[in-house]
């Protein structure tokens, strides 16, 4: 008996160990990684979790995207300041300290928008720009 429970632990072991050697490796972010932050909702929750820690992730020196989609581009909309007025003075601050905001074309598209109604500064994503910050090397990403 002794020696099927031997026999058991070291068993355990042994697949334990490959496991911490081949399985998925825990994501760390270095000092420096980009961070992708993705923002999908109009919802005033949201909006100020994916602006707040944009903000928090570019004081703390990663660089920043901010990616706007789905009705999340309302709030890129300058016509709008009584709507959005004080997510859109976060955005114009956090553009001014080099965070990167990015506006789905089709979504603005979409919601009867043109890239004039955009808060100076904002991109309209285009593959060239998708690919430079969401697949930058070491890019952590999060969504709202």
């Amino acid at each position: 008996m002794k020696i099927a429970r031997l026999n058991a632990i070291a068993f355990m072991l042994l697949v334990g160990g490959f496991a911490a050697m081949f399985g998925p490796a825990p994501a760390f972010a270095g000092k420096d990684d980009p961070v992708f932050i993705n923002l999908t909702s109009d919802d005033a929750h949201n909006m100020v979790m994916a602006l707040r820690f944009s903000k928090h992730m570019s004081e703390a020196g990663h660089p920043a995207t901010l990616f706007v989609n789905g009705k999340g581009v309302l709030m890129l909309n300058k016509n709008m300041p009584a709507a959005y007025g004080e997510r859109q003075k976060e955005l114009k601050e956090l553009m001014a300290k080099g965070v990167t905001v990015i506006a789905c074309g089709h979504c603005v598209e979409h919601l009867g928008l043109k890239e004039a109604d955009l808060l100076d500064g904002v991109k309209i994503a285009t593959p060239a720009i998708m690919n430079e910050t969401l697949f930058k090397d070491d890019t952590k990403t999060l969504s709202w």
